[in-house]
């Protein structure tokens, strides 16, 4: 019996190795798996059409299962245009990732139906999903415009697959000088929109609406000139981040009404990777479990460092980066020229 005793340890002893070993591979590969295999590329995307992508907006598209990106198209490169109008006329980029937002592909601009106006102008949207129904909210510019002078409203857009957007509405804001639309789903279920009131020294407002459909204005949520505002929770605490022309401004709130400033901007000292020497601008911050990714856009050829001639295609064209953000003593933080292993995970 004794040899048969040795031998059922040795069985015993094999068998429970090699569960430890396969769970060790399993572990070994869900962490592989969580983790980008290489770093996202500086830029992280350059618009084929016009080199002009900025004011980027992230969302999973569920019909596809793949990252897209839907980013104001710049008409940069346009040779003809005179003024600002290059910034004017522009349509809505869209850019897709298979491999979790490490690397981008131009896929087409949107075909939304809204177009009353000859030369009519979409900026800067922002995307929610609720209930499998798409949500953009877009601002529009009635025409191409060679100044800055002209009115411009928040339109609301419907879409089932992300490509194909119709009209809801025009929404009722306090003024007809409206821009960049961030919205954001309440503790309660309801949702609150914020925007830029170019008429009120440029500062963030805000509206909110029960269901998507109404909306209410509620006037002045912050005090402060800035662009671009993005609403987000992260380590327990909503976060704002605006557009200062001077970096990135943020403030931090336990309520969503008051909201503390962060001394410290974001993305104003230049970077030293390609395309990455000028202040950040315009962002969105898409949260993945414990993580936090900024999207942002800079113009390369406006470095302090060598700035190119006014108006010129260099000092027009824009692209999008992509630096993780980090949370330390209660404040955000990112180093734009450590390497940003993205992984964007399926929601």
């Amino acid at each position: 019996m004794k040899p048969l005793y040795i031998f059922l340890c040795f069985a015993l002893l094999a068998t429970s190795t090699q569960v430890v070993a396969q769970k060790s591979i399993a572990t070994a590969q869900a962490a592989k798996a969580s983790r980008a295999v290489k770093p996202a590329p500086k830029p992280l995307f350059r618009d084929p059409i016009f080199d002009g992508a900025a004011d980027p907006v992230i969302i999973w598209n569920k019909q596809v299962g793949k990252w897209w990106m839907f980013y104001t198209n710049r008409r940069a490169t346009d040779t003809t245009a005179t003024g600002v109008t290059w910034v004017h006329g522009t349509r809505i980029g869209i850019a897709e990732s298979a491999d979790g937002g490490t690397t981008w592909q131009y896929r087409d601009t949107a075909n939304i139906a809204y177009r009353p106006h000859p030369g009519y102008t979409h900026w800067a949207p922002d995307i929610v999903e609720d209930k499998g129904t798409y949500h953009m909210f877009l601002t529009y510019v009635p025409g191409t415009f060679n100044d800055w002078n002209h009115p411009r409203v928040i339109v609301q857009l419907s879409s089932s697959d992300l490509r194909n957007w119709r009209y809801v509405q025009t929404l009722p804001l306090v003024t007809d000088k409206v821009i960049d639309a961030s919205v954001f789903r309440l503790p309660d279920g309801t949702w609150r929109l914020w925007y830029n009131n170019e008429r009120d020294h440029k500062s963030i407002y805000y509206a909110d609406s029960p269901d998507l459909q109404r909306w209410t204005d509620h006037g002045q949520a912050l005090n402060e000139r800035g662009e671009g505002p993005k609403v987000f929770r992260w380590h327990n605490q909503y976060w704002m981040i605006i557009d200062k022309w001077q970096g990135l401004a943020v403030y931090h709130s336990t309520d969503l009404q008051h909201w503390q400033p962060q001394p410290e901007r974001l993305l104003e000292a230049p970077g030293k990777g390609p395309d990455d020497q000028a202040i950040g601008g315009h962002p969105d911050v898409v949260v993945s479990g414990n993580r936090a990714f900024l999207f942002y856009f800079t113009h390369p050829g406006r470095s302090k460092a060598s700035p190119a001639p006014a108006n010129s295609i260099v000092a027009k064209r824009s692209v999008i980066q992509v630096v993780e953000l980090e949370f330390k003593d209660g404040k955000l933080t990112c180093d734009r020229d450590k390497l940003t292993f993205v992984r964007l995970l399926r929601p």
